[in-house]
């Protein structure tokens, strides 16, 4: 059975982000996968200090919840990642978290994990696809295997639209590509593991 792992890096603990990321999951689950949220919202985590004590040892000294963290994206076969849009590109907490995963880096850890990315803006067209692309950047340095939402929409990845806190629930357009790309996401993932 692989593992998808959801990353919410929203600040609100119930939102648009978690609900997409959550809708991803589900889909992922009814492939069979094992599937897991952490939401960024309530673990603490520093950001990084530029130490390079992971590049020499593959740690981090910082004494917080990042290394348990790290951990579950090392065994996971499939993540997906969401951020809400915050001027165009992901949240502060998740920007922390993709600035902390740099013991994951110096291995190439992620080399065959499959990846997505989710963003939330406050209009269909509010920097749900720079959100996701700077996501992807992030993926495509640690050399995952990064996929979009796929056919029949075709984007980078769950583009969702809310301004207030469950407008998600009711995008049909959000939820559909949400759920597509938590099934590619795992397809690939159970190709790759056979």
């Amino acid at each position: 059975m692989v593992k998808i792992l959801g990353i919410s890096g929203s600040p609100r603990p119930k939102g648009n982000t978690i609900h997409l990321i959550s809708k991803a999951l589900d889909a992922a689950e009814e492939l069979g996968a094992e599937a897991e949220l952490i939401s960024l919202h309530n673990v603490k985590i520093s950001p990084c200090i530029a130490c390079n004590n992971c590049k020499k040892t593959g740690k981090c000294i910082i004494d917080d919840d990042m290394m348990e963290i790290l951990e579950k994206v090392e065994n996971a076969d499939g993540l997906i990642i969401g951020s809400p849009v915050y001027f165009g590109t992901m949240s502060a907490q998740l920007k922390i978290f993709v600035d902390r995963s740099r013991p994951l880096r110096s291995r190439f850890a992620l080399s065959e994990t499959v990846a997505g990315a989710i963003a939330v803006g406050a209009s269909r067209n509010g920097g749900q696809e720079t959100t996701i692309s700077s996501i992807h950047e992030f993926l495509f340095i640690q050399d995952a295997i990064v996929v979009g939402d796929g056919a029949p929409s075709a984007h980078y990845g769950g583009t969702g639209y809310g301004t207030d806190l469950h407008d998600c629930e009711i995008d049909e357009f959000g939820l559909d590509t949400a759920k597509a790309l938590g099934r590619r996401v795992t397809n690939l993932a159970i190709k790759l593991n056979k």
